[in-house]
C-alpha cells in the first residue's frame, strides 16, 4: 500500500499475467466505463487479454493508441492523446488504464492528470523498469528540448497492477536495463536486494531465476512505495529514489535514444559513487562492489569517446532537481543505507567527469584522503 495525505492506493503484484486485472479494478472505482491505452508493440502482445479481463468484470472498454518509445515521449503526443480522451467522452470519473512500459504510463499519467483537471489513473507496467520505478509514485510527464520529463505533474493512480507473467516476452536488453533500477534500490536502501542480485543476479537477468525477479520487483515496490508515502512531492528523502540519475540524465540526454535509461542510470550509479568517495561521502570498497555487480550484470563501463563533456554539463544545468545554485544529492553509506545531501551545483561537472570509469581506486582513495585532510 503506498499510504499518501490524499489517499491510499495499492501496488498488487500478481505472478500471472492480466487474467486479475478485471477484479482488481473493480475493487478501486465505482465507474463501469475505463479507457485503456496502450502502444503497438505491447498492444499486439497484451490488449486483448486486458480488454477480456476487464469486460468479465463489467467494463465498457475505450482503447486509445500512444506511438511507442522514448522518441515519441512528447508535448505533442500528449497533446493528440488529450484530445483522443476528450472524443472518448471521458467523465471526471473515468478511469484512464496506462497499458505498457516507463514512456506509456508517463505519457499517459500526464495525460490524466491534466484531462478535465485529473480524471482517475491506473498503471498496468509491462517493463521491469516501469514495475520497479516508474509506474509507482505519481511522477508523471513528458520530455522536453531541454531534458527529460521537463513537463509534468505529479498524479498519483488509484491501482499499480503488476502481472510478473508479461515479463517472460522482454526481451533481455530491457530486462537488463530494468535492472539498474533494482541496483540502485539495492544500493540505497535495502540490502537483501543486493545480496540476491550479488547471488543470483545472472539467473535473475535470463530469466531463469523468475523467484528472484519476483522478490526484486516486490521488494523494489515495497521500498518506492515507503519512501513515496513519506515524501510526496521530492522535498526530502524521495531525493534518495534519484542516485545515479543527476549524471545518467545529462548521458541520456546527449545519447539521444542510443542507450536505454537503465544503462545510463548505471552509468550514473558508477560517476556519482566515484565522486562521492573522492569527497571522503563514501566509503572506497563500495565502488569495487558496484563495478562487480554492474559487470556481472553486462552493464556498458563507459560513454562513447564522442560524447562531449562540455554537452553533459550543459545537459546537466537543465536537471529541475537544481535549487538556486545548489541541488539535493543521495550519498551511500553503507550497502542498503543512504542519506541525502546538498551540495553546490557546481559540483555536477566534476561528478561528469568520474564517468571516466579508468580512474584507479588509488587515485580515488588519495582523492578521498586529501579531503579528509582539508
Amino acid at each position: 500500500m503506498v499510504e499518501l495525505p490524499g489517499g491510499t492506493y495499492p501496488v498488487v503484484i500478481d505472478g500471472g499475467g492480466l487474467e486479475g486485472l478485471g477484479q482488481a479494478v473493480v475493487r478501486v472505482t465505482a465507474s463501469r466505463r475505463v479507457v485503456l491505452v496502450t502502444n503497438p508493440v505491447v498492444g499486439a502482445l497484451y490488449s486483448a487479454s486486458a480488454r477480456a479481463s476487464l469486460a468479465q468484470a463489467g467494463f465498457t472498454v475505450v482503447e486509445i493508441e500512444v506511438p511507442d518509445g522514448e522518441v515519441h515521449k512528447t508535448v505533442e503526443t500528449w497533446s493528440r492523446l488529450v484530445h483522443a480522451l476528450l472524443d472518448a467522452k471521458i467523465s471526471r470519473s473515468t478511469p484512464v488504464i496506462a497499458l505498457g512500459g516507463g514512456v506509456t504510463g508517463d505519457i499517459v499519467g500526464f495525460a490524466a492528470a491534466t484531462v478535465l483537471r485529473g480524471v482517475p489513473l491506473i498503471q498496468v507496467p509491462t517493463t521491469l523498469l516501469a514495475m520497479v520505478d516508474s509506474a509507482v509514485g505519481g511522477k508523471t510527464g513528458v520530455n522536453a528540448a531541454h531534458g527529460k520529463n521537463l513537463v509534468g505533474a505529479f498524479h498519483q493512480p488509484l491501482l499499480v497492477f503488476v502481472a510478473l507473467a508479461t515479463l517472460r516476452t522482454l526481451p533481455l536488453v530491457e530486462v537488463r536495463a530494468g535492472l539498474a533500477e533494482v541496483v540502485k534500490h539495492g544500493m540505497i536502501g535495502d540490502s537483501t536486494i543486493w545480496d540476491l542480485l550479488e547471488a543470483r543476479g545472472p539467473a535473475i537477468l535470463d530469466g531463469t531465476d523468475r523467484e528472484g525477479l519476483a522478490i526484486c520487483v516486490a521488494r523494489s515496490a515495497l521500498l518506492k512505495a515507503r519512501v513515496v508515502s513519506e515524501d510526496e512531492r521530492e522535498t526530502g528523502i524521495r531525493s534518495l529514489l534519484n542516485f545515479g540519475h543527476t549524471v545518467g540524465h545529462a548521458v541520456e540526454a546527449v545519447m539521444r535514444g542510443q542507450l536505454r535509461h537503465g544503462e545510463c542510470v548505471a552509468l550514473g550509479m558508477r560517476a556519482e559513487l566515484r565522486h562521492a568517495v573522492a569527497c571522503a561521502r563514501s566509503p572506497v570498497e563500495l565502488v569495487a562492489a558496484m563495478d562487480d555487480l554492474l559487470a556481472r550484470l553486462g552493464f556498458p563501463v563507459s560513454v562513447p569517446r564522442s560524447v562531449k563533456y562540455s554537452h553533459l554539463d550543459a545537459a546537466a544545468a537543465h536537471d529541475k532537481k537544481r535549487i538556486h545554485a545548489t541541488i539535493r544529492v543521495p550519498v551511500v553509506d553503507r550497502i542498503g543505507s543512504s542519506r541525502c545531501i546538498v551540495v553546490d551545483a557546481r559540483e555536477v561537472p566534476e561528478m561528469i567527469r568520474h564517468l571516466d570509469v579508468a580512474a584507479p581506486l588509488e587515485r580515488l582513495k588519495n582523492a578521498a584522503t586529501t579531503s579528509e585532510t582539508k
